[in-house]
């Protein structure tokens, strides 16, 4: 097979018949053998009833359902575990990815070896302060963080290797920022073509301004995991060790200065007393504790195992 297209989708009943068809002209035209591959994130509208539909009528068309809304990550992380074809394409279902790019994707990951092509919507019709904006910013932060020079981690439509989907794990809310997951397990031709945006034509948009905050969080939780994510200890283990000395120093010199003085006949005060007692064992206390949680750190790395983190309702 040549292609899988992965189509992750919530309340999109309105677009899917035009995606398919459009999707079917050009597979046809270039005499591409593909599947489609539709993920229901807990649809409350007729999105499942007309995915069945078209899995009985188009042998191409494959459907999961998921019992409840679990987000993009995890329905494209259901996906890919489907996906059989040489390149993996996801796309959104809103019909403002453009299925005549999927010949060019195709071409630049079969022909010039690339592992993964990122779209770059250059061109947006989205909202220019409550989404465009935002999204140069989370780009712009997500280049100087990962070393990768694409200008739209989040775009929907990408191309892939099919190894690559296979050996990458995205979870939480990690699909803004599959480049970088893809880098980070080892695969180097990473690139982005120019692709088309075209204006939502049904419905509007699910994302609400917590993906910004979200957005963030992730990105600061990609680069911690790039950097210490392999060795935590190295990460908490020295912030520990650090706190832990310092808090023992200051215990010491607080001893030695009561010493001192008892011995000297000079006027002191109770250690309990002294404000630095309380920052000495303040700090041994964080010391132990940031070394511990390095520790377990190491101990979860060592006995993790992947398990699936969505329910599916129904499968076609």
């Amino acid at each position: 097979m040549d292609i899988s297209i992965i189509i992750p989708l919530l309340n999109e009943s309105e677009s899917l018949l035009e995606l398919q068809s459009w999707i079917n002209s050009v597979m046809e035209k270039h005499g591409f053998k593909h599947e489609i591959i539709f993920i229901n994130d807990g649809s409350t509208d007729d999105s499942w009833e007309i995915i069945k539909q078209l899995h009985s009528e188009f042998n191409s068309v494959k459907g999961i359902n998921f019992n409840k809304n679990y987000g993009k990550s995890q329905a494209l992380h259901a996906g890919f575990i489907e996906a059989k074809g040489r390149v993996v394409i996801t796309m959104d279902a809103d019909l403002q990815d453009n299925p005549e790019e999927i010949p060019e994707l195709y071409k630049l990951i079969t022909e010039e070896n690339y592992d993964l092509i990122s779209g770059w919507k250059k061109k947006r019709y989205d909202s220019i302060i409550f989404k465009n904006l935002p999204s140069k910013i989370f780009n712009k932060a997500a280049r100087w963080t990962s070393g990768l020079k694409l200008h739209d981690f989040n775009c929907g439509l990408k191309a892939y290797k099919l190894q690559v989907v296979k050996h990458i794990n995205v979870n939480g809310e990690m699909h803004r920022y599959i480049p970088v997951l893809a880098k980070q397990a080892g695969f180097s031709r990473i690139s982005e073509k120019i692709v088309q945006h075209q204006a939502r034509k049904y419905g509007k948009t699910k994302f609400g301004a917590e993906r910004f905050i979200n957005g963030f969080l992730d990105l600061v939780t990609l680069w911690f995991f790039a950097k210490f994510g392999k060795r935590p200890m190295h990460f908490f283990g020295a912030i520990g060790v650090l706190m832990f000395l310092v808090g023992l120093l200051s215990a010491i010199w607080i001893g030695s200065s009561k010493l001192y003085k008892l011995w000297n006949g000079l006027p002191n005060i109770l250690v309990v007393n002294n404000p630095w007692f309380y920052i000495a064992l303040s700090a041994m206390i964080i010391g132990v504790q940031m070394f511990l949680a390095g520790f377990l750190g190491e101990l979860l790395l060592r006995t993790k195992s992947d398990q699936k983190r969505y329910l599916i309702s129904e499968k076609i």
